[in-house]
């Protein structure tokens, strides 16, 4: 079920509801893959955030490319540098 309303700042909200079934799979509504452009077959994370989980697409090799680009490598430890 799916239930569509305008946030303050002009962006679609989605109240939408699933089952989990007998083997624990969830179906996830169209509507919100198609808003967040997820694809059949698509990794996803679960990530425990209190008594729910936030649910995101898994980062693909290119996402991660250039994600500490300009980070400060001073007082870097080695593993070396642990023990």
């Amino acid at each position: 079920m799916t239930n569509e309303r305008d946030n303050p700042d002009g962006s679609r909200a989605t109240d939408a509801t699933t089952t989990i079934s007998t083997d624990y799979k969830v179906a996830i509504p169209k509507s919100t893959c198609e808003r967040l452009s997820w694809r059949p077959g698509q990794k996803l994370v679960f990530i425990p955030k209190g008594a729910g989980v936030l649910l995101i697409a898994a980062p693909t090799r290119e996402d991660l490319i250039g994600l500490t680009r300009g980070a400060n490598t001073e007082d870097y430890r080695d593993r070396d540098d642990r023990y």
